[in-house]
């Protein structure tokens, strides 16, 4: 077993690449006290009196890419052409992810998600106002963003895929993207090509696919199988599976099934995000050292670190090493 600390020593000379639906999240606080209602319309207002933006979805897994010390972290998606692409783009680049090959696109608006937090009681206790595309993707961002792909392929060491949408057409994860992985995955066998797909993981070919409990009895169903995991490793190529299972830790699916425990955290303060950073930390540690048992060993420390956060926290290497002392 490789310890933390050598593989924490080792990931800055990693170059990331996160291919996926980066959206902006934006934290609002309102002061409930400034719901006057509207003199034209009667209904109270939610008076937003501060907001932090923060990118979210596959770049929450670009966020901890960076916190984690990777060398390089470069984030592949569509952002919309308006104001909400604009401060994407800013965040993305105030934490020293590289957005440039993003596809800014004015036919697809910026994947936005509005988080309303009470002033008093710091809770979000009001539903989410989330800006989101339910259209096909454009064929000519489709074009660009499997064009981007293969031209940058070689640039980097490790290959996350965020396929997070959760509507039927999906978001730039389409059937030619996930085509294009699949070519570039097994002309590069040993290039870490890591997928965390939601609602579509039997679909991708020759990469290792992560997805947590549900999400894989859904996949197995959708090929007419029960929880048949050997099942779904063969349809996706054979590749490792890493199916997460909370608490209890992560389960490697190859050539036999085993679990790889993680340390219970009691009272976990915001579970929001875990799985992104168990990608993220996984994904390098498989890079590093080549074990799909320390990928899952390193993933669930990371996320352990993060759970104790509000929102989608990060773990540092030092919370790292010292969540390392107390398992």
């Amino acid at each position: 077993m490789m310890r933390t600390a050598e593989i924490l020593s080792r990931i800055p000379r990693l170059r990331a690449l996160v291919i996926g639906d980066i959206c902006l999240d934006r934290w609002c606080k309102y002061d409930p006290n400034t719901a006057e209602p509207s003199r034209e319309t009667g209904i109270p207002r939610i008076g937003v009196v501060s907001t932090e933006v923060t990118p979210g979805a596959a770049g929450t897994v670009a966020n901890n890419l960076i916190a984690l010390g990777a060398g390089s972290v470069a984030v592949l998606g569509a952002i919309g052409d308006d104001g909400f692409g604009y401060e994407l783009r800013q965040a993305l680049a105030a934490r020293g992810i590289t957005h440039e090959m993003a596809v800014i696109a004015t036919a697809v608006p910026t994947f936005t998600y509005t988080k309303l937090i009470n002033l008093d009681t710091d809770v979000e206790d009001l539903p989410r106002v989330d800006f989101i595309f339910t259209e096909p993707m454009p064929q000519s961002v489709d074009r660009q963003i499997c064009e981007r792909l293969r031209v940058n392929w070689d640039n980097f060491d490790v290959v996350l895929v965020s396929d997070q949408a959760e509507t039927d057409q999906g978001g730039i994860v389409t059937p030619a993207v996930r085509t294009t992985l699949g070519q570039l995955a097994r002309q590069t066998p040993g290039k870490v090509v890591w997928v965390d797909s939601r609602m579509r993981g039997e679909q991708f070919r020759d990469v290792l696919l992560k997805c947590n409990a549900a999400e894989a009895e859904q996949a197995c169903k959708r090929l007419g199988e029960s929880a048949e995991y050997q099942v779904l490793r063969a349809a996706i190529g054979g590749k490792p599976l890493i199916v997460t299972q909370g608490e209890r830790g992560a389960l490697i699916v190859d050539g036999e099934e085993r679990l790889i425990t993680s340390t219970p955290v009691a009272h976990p303060v915001d579970i929001c995000g875990a799985g992104d950073s168990f990608s993220a930390g996984g994904a390098l540690a498989l890079a590093i050292t080549g074990s799909p048992d320390e990928a899952a060993r390193f993933g669930n420390l990371v996320s352990s670190v993060t759970i104790m956060k509000k929102g989608t926290g990060t773990a540092s290497p030092a919370e790292l090493l010292e969540a390392d002392t107390r398992r």
